[in-house]
């Protein structure tokens, strides 16, 4: 899928697509390993990785570490009741790319793939600035519980509470929620070369928010990474000993 606008001929002659449409670097953050990650739980992500197959090929190893460790982080601590289930976006990936997975970890499957608006306030192509603020207009790094669903402006929606304190805690007064939206659509890439901007919310497909939705019901884990990434969840010690114990359960 390409990343910025086509260019266009006029009698021979290339013209370029406006320069906003490719002002952003497509070079991506690296993503530092996690400490204390213990090599029988890296061995295991590599595996998982590897058995998801062509859909995750996309997701980097480094983000799926962080989802997976948080995942076995979190779960013991009763905050996250939804086992072997999570949802993780690459908001350092451009818009145009699909950067949302939703991970059977029992069954090694990726459940849904697809796009993901970030918010107008943290950047274009790709998301550069994160923000906890209200009005911010910004999307909130770290790990979410999902909670329950409402039908509000945009129709059938899923509120996200989040488990970061000063990343994204107030995300849930802000409304920022799972919800459909025209702009987070292959059709709008296609006419504008990008996906449009919602004022925070990771907002989905219409053609595949419903089953997005219905399947990180109450109590799943999301993750939304990118740049500047910092988390008490991110516990390699803390993961191994709970993978040790009980695997993906």
């Amino acid at each position: 899928m390409p990343y910025a606008l086509p260019v266009t001929t006029v009698s021979g002659h290339i013209i370029p697509p406006p320069v906003a449409a490719v002002a952003d670097s497509l070079v991506l953050t690296p993503v530092p390993a996690l400490p204390e990650v213990p090599d029988t739980l890296r061995q295991a992500i590599r595996c998982l990785h590897a058995a998801l197959g062509p859909a995750a090929a996309g997701l980097r190893p480094a983000v799926l570490e962080q989802a997976c460790v948080g995942y076995l982080t979190l779960h013991p601590t009763g905050r996250i009741e939804r086992a072997g289930l999570l949802a993780v976006a690459d908001m350092d990936l451009p818009n145009t790319a699909k950067r949302l997975w939703v991970l059977d970890l029992r069954k090694a499957r990726v459940l849904h793939h697809s796009l993901v608006a970030h918010g107008e306030g943290s950047g274009q192509l790709r998301a550069t600035r994160f923000s906890n603020q209200e009005k911010s207009a910004c999307t909130s790094l770290g790990f979410y519980r999902t909670a329950g669903t409402y039908d509000g402006v945009h129709g059938y929606s899923r509120r996200i509470e989040g488990l970061d304190k000063g990343q994204n805690t107030n995300a849930f007064d802000r409304y920022v929620v799972l919800h459909a939206a025209d702009y987070a659509s292959p059709k709008y890439i296609q006419q504008h070369g990008h996906l449009g901007y919602s004022r925070g919310c990771p907002a989905l497909p219409p053609e595949q928010y419903k089953e997005i939705i219905a399947t990180v019901r109450v109590g799943s884990m999301l993750l939304i990474s990118g740049p500047g990434l910092a988390s008490r969840w991110l516990d390699g010690r803390a993961a191994g000993r709970r993978f040790l114990a009980r695997g993906w359960d």
